[in-house]
């Protein structure tokens, strides 16, 4: 083994000189159920030897749990130094944790879980098989983004929302959608919240934000400038800051206090990124809203029937038949 993986294996082991600290760092290892989320919403930030390692182990998780370091680098056609890294970007602290999940892994697809598949559709698919793939991939979409979920991060996020004088959401196209749902679920339990989607108002915005202050920034890519741009505006004022990103290691994280991440089906013709990223977002705003209301219950509870009473007039009145 090359001196450059023996630091590798100390580095994760607890020795001194290790990896750079990173939103989310020091968290507990994925649980195995968590692995092929992890791929799916990594892999294409990866250099291609490491996209090659993690689709091995996402492919074949029990053959891979038998190989060593040196094995697994052998079938992957790259390095034992390679392997452990991607071991670390999946979350585990070093190849043996990663083995152990795959060993997690595979009995639980030994013993009936459902298997890692995207079902492509097609121009000539009858509609009842359109639903039907939709449906699997929400679905799948939804568990991989539970199962990668840092509830660490999320509780603390959902601490500072709680307590926060005003929070401001960040979202462009589809993510702006999701924005003005959160913004306008917060608004129901009583809480000051504004959904921005025009890039020059968000920044105008962040400029009046401070330490109190909750900024949120909603970007499957991770990488989009008209939303980072007010998340970094919002950080260097002393907002507490928090990235929903499909792209847990892209540049909206480097002004993220907190790191949501998001998983997404893959992407084909007839099913963009922003139907599956927004299906995986509204799942984490929906728990943040969610946990927001417990810890605010006493208040959040009478602002919410009052918004309904509010609203009540302007619903259909019942058939009195």
């Amino acid at each position: 083994m090359t001196n450059e993986v023996k630091e590798s294996f100390r580095s994760a082991d607890g020795g001194r000189g290790g990896a750079p600290h990173r939103p989310g760092a020091g968290t507990p290892a994925p649980a195995p159920a968590a692995l092929t989320a992890k791929v799916r919403t990594l892999a294409p930030s990866m250099t291609r030897s490491m996209q090659r390692v993690a689709e091995a182990v996402a492919g074949d998780p029990a053959g891979c749990a038998a190989l060593t370091v040196t094995g697994l680098a052998e079938l992957t056609g790259t390095s034992e130094a390679t392997v452990v890294r991607t071991a670390r970007l999946l979350g585990y602290p070093g190849y043996r944790d990663l083995r152990l999940a795959l060993a997690g892994l595979a009995a639980q697809q030994e013993s009936g879980r459902a298997p890692w598949v995207t079902a492509d559709i097609a121009v000539d698919d009858p509609i009842a098989d359109v639903v039907a793939k939709l449906a699997f991939d929400e679905q799948q979409t939804l568990a991989d983004t539970a199962a990668g979920l840092d509830t660490i991060q999320l509780g603390a996020a959902v601490t500072a929302l709680a307590t926060a004088r005003r929070t401001d959401v960040y979202g462009i196209g589809a993510s702006g959608l999701v924005a003005q749902d959160l913004a306008q679920k917060l608004l129901r339990i009583g809480l000051v919240a504004h959904a921005h989607h025009d890039p020059h108002l968000a920044v105008t915005g962040a400029v009046q934000l401070r330490a109190g202050d909750v900024a949120i920034a909603i970007t499957h890519s991770g990488s989009t400038s008209d939303v980072i741009e007010p998340l970094r505006v919002a950080f260097d004022h002393g907002a507490t800051t928090i990235a929903v990103t499909g792209r847990p290691d892209g540049p909206v994280s480097q002004y993220a206090d907190h790191v949501l991440t998001t998983s997404t089906a893959r992407e084909s013709e007839l099913r963009p990124a922003a139907m599956s990223s927004r299906t995986s977002q509204l799942l984490v705003i929906d728990c943040l809203f969610t946990g927001v209301t417990q810890r605010t219950y006493e208040t959040a509870a009478p602002a919410l029937a009052a918004s309904y009473e509010a609203l009540a007039h302007r619903r259909a009145p019942r058939d009195p038949r």
